[in-house]
């Protein structure tokens, strides 16, 4: 997200009420002070009522102040441009490195900008009565739900792979109720992934998909994750796009820790414990 929501606030403005209007006026203003101001604090120096706060978030098409503030904190930490290029043949290694990582901060700011219309809440929900986890991908997807699934685990839910074509099949052929596929790709556009996962729903499974926005994949999703970064494939495997997904599965499994609650935090200590003793051990 750029800076969007500044355009939206100003080009509001006309058609608010007069107290929105000093609310959004505020914002205008203050926009890095606004970020860490609570709502009690907003509607008192407005001379407005929280309720007000509440209505001009709304009518600018936001659940609430949480939210406002998510997208402001999203403008306020994203650059204006970027000199983004690929990565081409005719780069010396200096200039490749520093487009490579040019390249990964975008991804994950832009990652950043669409977190707040995630469906983390439903997806949590459903993780956390889960039967249990399967995370699939192809190629390079694949390393990404290995890489997820060794870090689910420790939480305490079942978790495994699927990350060739008849592995992820024959899964999704036996799936139930309380299942929860996670499937991971940049193009959402493999065949045998797209035919697996809807398998797999139309036998009661969940299906939480990590991929483009609109793709085949995220058409069948119970829940869909949109996590697309522009990058040539056609030479290089995916690099900034890989980020983005491991960086989102990461924020995925903070947020189930923290649903689960108290058995989350023995699981990870008695995993932490168990390494600590091995070492020990070896000692």
């Amino acid at each position: 997200m750029n800076n969007q929501i500044f355009e939206d606030i100003r080009a509001a403005l006309p058609d608010l009420s007069r107290s929105e209007l000093k609310v959004a006026e505020w914002l205008l203003a203050n926009t890095r002070i606004a970020i860490d101001t609570p709502i009690t604090e907003v509607a008192l120096v407005t001379e407005v009522s929280e309720p007000t706060v509440i209505r001009f978030c709304r009518t600018m098409g936001l659940s609430g102040f949480k939210e406002l503030k998510t997208h402001l904190i999203a403008a306020l930490h994203k650059p204006q441009s970027y000199v983004h290029h690929d990565v081409s043949v005719e780069d010396n290694a200096t200039g490749a490195a520093i487009k490579v990582l040019e390249n990964s901060v975008h991804a994950l700011v832009d990652l950043r900008g669409a977190i707040a219309t995630m469906p983390f809440e439903p997806a949590v929900s459903k993780m956390s009565h889960a039967r249990q986890l399967v995370f699939v991908g192809l190629g390079a997807s694949g390393h990404v739900a290995n890489d997820a699934c060794h870090k689910f685990f420790r939480l305490g839910i079942p978790c495994s792979t699927a990350t060739d074509s008849p592995t992820i099949l024959q899964k999704a052929a036996i799936a139930s109720t309380h299942d929860v596929f996670i499937a991971i790709s940049h193009t959402g556009s493999w065949p045998e992934l797209i035919r697996a996962m809807q398998t797999a729903k139309d036998r009661g499974a969940i299906i939480l998909t990590v991929t483009s926005p609109g793709s085949e994949l995220a058409q069948t999703a119970t829940c869909a994750f949109n996590c697309h970064t522009p990058e040539d494939t056609n030479v290089y495997t995916p690099m900034s796009s890989r980020l983005a997904q491991l960086t989102l599965l990461d924020a995925l499994q903070v947020s189930l820790a923290i649903k689960l609650g108290d058995l989350a935090e023995t699981n990870l200590r008695l995993t932490k414990n168990a390494l600590t003793q091995t070492k020990e051990l070896e000692t």
